[in-house]
């Protein structure tokens, strides 16, 4: 463990620390607020990084000399706990090796989730809502903050679209996972003869971008309609027209906000979701050039089914892309989809997502 290569580049970090050390301490370094910041910033994520490592490679070196130790004095006791922290060790490495596949230029971004239902009528728009509190539960469950930037009701139930917003670090780098196709098989409550039914619904994660993050919207590609919000919200959001939707017409992307009161706040927040997904769209474009040059594919897009969840006649969730498998449906639903997540960036890696 004790390599300055691989895939941690140990003493490549270890030299770009002493580095920005010694730049902070120079007497003008404080001159310039921003450029300040921004390396300490970066001197504060290296060391996030190589502590962490450092720790472990500690606890490896005392590992193998109390190894040795038992080799040569055999001791029941002491091979018993030998053994747990070989355990427990490996384990740490392990999370060290997935949270460095996290290293995009987004991944540690908040991210933006939007749903939508697809095909499958009352049963899609229900499975939506289900897939929205899903999420949100995973998210609560990791101690990210969770807010709703739209929400649009459904007519008899579910609903016809909804966007979170995730807040904490690494939110997009895990996030990222789930865009794609998720498809529901169960007998329908909605259904007077208690049939099967497939329904489907689609989830876009975009990273959400700050203002230092250039993305080029030109106002003269906007059209920006106001109208009255729908569902609860009291009397002066019935009564108004709050509601603004945004439609880059360059692009056709849409985005909506009805959550506030203000007209105004909603315009601000649907102008965040513009720019999110228009830098989401922007990135997706590099990654299909690069994509051209590998000869590869994407295993996620638009259209296609990336997870099955089943509820009758047995109970089954399964990722199509590295067909992990999990038969408590209802854990599932209520957040733990860890496996999924975990095992999709650790076959694919981060930056293909």
């Amino acid at each position: 463990m004790r390599s300055s290569g691989g895939i941690f580049d140990i003493d490549g970090k270890r030299t770009r620390i002493s580095e920005l050390e010694r730049q902070s301490a120079a007497s003008s370094f404080w001159e310039d607020a921003d450029r300040a910041r921004a390396t300490m910033q970066e001197l504060n994520d290296l060391k996030g990084w190589l502590e962490p490592w450092e720790g472990v490679d500690k606890r490896a070196g005392d590992l193998v000399e109390l190894g040795e130790l038992i080799e040569s004095e055999p001791d029941s006791g002491m091979e018993e706990e030998f053994r747990a922290d070989v355990e427990e060790l490996e384990r740490d490495v392990e999370n060290l090796e997935f949270r460095n596949m996290l290293r995009g230029d987004d991944a540690e971004r908040d991210a933006l989730v939007t749903v939508h239902p697809g095909a499958g009528g009352t049963d899609s728009q229900d499975w939506a809502e289900m897939l929205m509190r899903m999420y949100t539960r995973w998210a609560e469950a990791h101690d990210f903050t969770v807010e709703v930037l739209d929400l649009v009701p459904a007519e008899e139930a579910g609903i016809k679209s909804a966007t979170l917003e995730v807040s904490g670090k690494f939110a997009y780098g895990y996030l990222q996972a789930e865009k794609g196709v998720h498809r529901l098989v169960r007998i329908s409550p909605f259904d007077q003869q208690a049939r099967r039914h497939t329904s489907f619904a689609s989830v876009f994660v975009y990273p959400v971008v700050d203002d230092a993050v250039e993305v080029d919207v030109n106002p003269e590609d906007l059209r920006i309609d106001t109208y009255r919000s729908s569902g609860a919200g009291g009397q002066h959001v019935n009564k108004t027209d709050s509601a603004v939707r945004i439609t880059h017409i360059p692009s056709g992307i849409v985005v909506s906000c009805q959550q506030e009161r203000s007209q105004h706040r909603n315009r601000n927040t649907a102008m965040k979701m513009l720019r999110a997904a228009l830098y989401d769209l922007a990135m997706e474009e590099r990654r299909k050039e690069r994509e051209k040059i590998d000869a590869s594919k994407t295993d996620i897009a638009w259209g296609n089914q990336i997870r099955s969840y089943v509820f009758q006649p047995y109970t089954l969730v399964k990722d199509h892309r590295t067909d992990i498998e999990q038969t408590d449906v209802q854990r599932v639903m209520q957040g733990e989809i860890d496996p999924f997540i975990i095992g999709f960036l650790k076959r694919h890696g981060a930056q293909t997502a």
